[in-house]
């Protein structure tokens, strides 16, 4: 069957970013996290350094509706620069307005908030924000009756 998810980089940071998505939306990786190290170097590559070796190769987290993140670090002695922008939101469509609250209250901690929870014109609660890793999120959810336009 086929699936879709998100693929996340950082800049040495993959690993601390989903220890704090594994805390907002629980459960485990869905195989071990790899390190780059572990990865059998190409001929004729110059050695990692140590901190590039101890970057994450690979992670994955399963996060609502069976929604699969999955994360690594750029190694810049390989020439990757890492360029954070606007070009891709996790969009998280949620069962009702207290999921919502409750993992964006979690999720949105040291985060540049764009929109705190606010019920909109088309009959959902809405909320968006880059987190502390410079990851873009949107969450929707239905509103419960008589707390907005719905």
């Amino acid at each position: 069957m086929a699936t879709v998810s998100t693929y996340l980089n950082f800049d040495g940071t993959c690993e601390e970013a989903f220890g704090f998505y594994r805390e907002v939306f629980g459960g485990d990786f869905a195989a071990p996290l790899q390190r780059i190290g572990e990865v059998p170097q190409p001929p004729g590559v110059p050695p990692l350094s140590d901190e590039e070796a101890d970057r994450v190769m690979h992670v994955a987290l399963e996060t609502v509706g069976g929604h699969l993140i999955h994360g690594t670090d750029i190694v810049p002695s390989m020439g990757h620069v890492l360029v954070n922008g606007n070009a891709i939101s996790i969009n998280l469509e949620l069962d009702d307005e207290d999921d919502l609250r409750d993992i964006w209250g979690r999720l949105s901690a040291g985060a540049d908030i764009e929109m705190e929870p606010t019920p909109m014109f088309w009959g959902q609660l809405f909320a968006s924000f880059e987190d502390r890793y410079g990851i873009r999120w949107m969450m929707v959810a239905p509103l419960t009756e008589g707390t907005g336009l719905a």
